[in-house]
């Protein structure tokens, strides 16, 4: 059974099994991106909430989720000590910050790069090394694959673990794609005495040159939406620049 092996210990005194439904996965993950992405506006109010959760670009599948249904999700969040939630009684304004890993009320602990990695399995779902790579963009920036997969490789051997599993290889790619254990048992789990790498003497000698092919375009799709999203995110930095500028006068 590929589980979250025992607990996540969010207190020393309380054990607390971690297991998140989809729309908790992606409020998660929503806020531990924004949280470095713009940490100057965070934690986030609602509404930035609720518009990085529906995000087109960054999130598979794209969702559109409606205020009240983010906001729900926040508040069972904060009842299982996962999320932080602010109200300012004055102003009625709510805001939200998580706390899964890397904050003052978790034990867990992640490097940059794990940190990067687990918040990319939350958002997208499972991905291959060489996707993850080309998709860290600002969160944390790779090497190579390997590096990718050293990374991996930790989080699935990690003593409070294992936090992510390895994923039996489709047909046709070199790389086996990777998923999250946050939300309980995965389908599709390879065999640990598989490789993770196909080589070419795991085919015949008329596929070797074109074998790649698939990775190879995955790898350019996913570079491409990492472009598409630092665009993305150029224009709403300006948009709000002007907003500012326009509710100041």
């Amino acid at each position: 059974m590929h589980r979250i092996l025992g607990a996540l210990v969010l207190n020393r005194n309380i054990d607390v099994k971690i297991e998140l439904d989809a729309l908790e996965a992606r409020v998660l993950g929503s806020l531990m991106e924004k949280s470095i992405l713009i940490p100057d506006q965070y934690p986030l109010t609602l509404r930035a909430l609720v518009a990085a959760c529906n995000q087109k670009s960054s999130r598979d599948p794209v969702l559109s989720l409606d205020q009240g249904k983010v906001e729900h999700t926040a508040r069972r969040l904060s009842e299982r000590h996962l999320v932080t939630r602010h109200e300012n009684f004055r102003s009625g304004v709510q805001k939200f910050e998580h706390r899964l890993c890397n904050t003052r009320y978790s034990e867990l602990q992640f490097s940059p790069a794990e940190f990067a990695v687990i918040c990319l399995l939350l958002l997208r779902g499972p991905q291959t090394p060489g996707e993850l790579r080309a998709r860290s963009g600002r969160l944390h920036e790779f090497a190579d694959n390997d590096a990718v997969r050293e990374v991996l490789q930790g989080l699935a051997q990690h003593e409070d673990g294992p936090f992510v599993v390895r994923l039996a290889r489709s047909p046709g790619r070199k790389d086996s794609a990777w998923a999250h254990l946050f939300s309980g048992e995965v389908a599709g789990v390879a065999d640990s005495s598989t490789p993770d790498r196909e080589s070419s003497f795991d085919r015949p000698a008329a596929r070797v040159s074109g074998s790649a092919a698939p990775d190879a375009g995955a790898d350019r799709v996913a570079r491409l939406e990492a472009r598409v999203e630092r665009l993305e995110q150029t224009v709403d930095a300006l948009s709000r620049r002007l907003a500012d500028g326009d509710s100041s006068e």
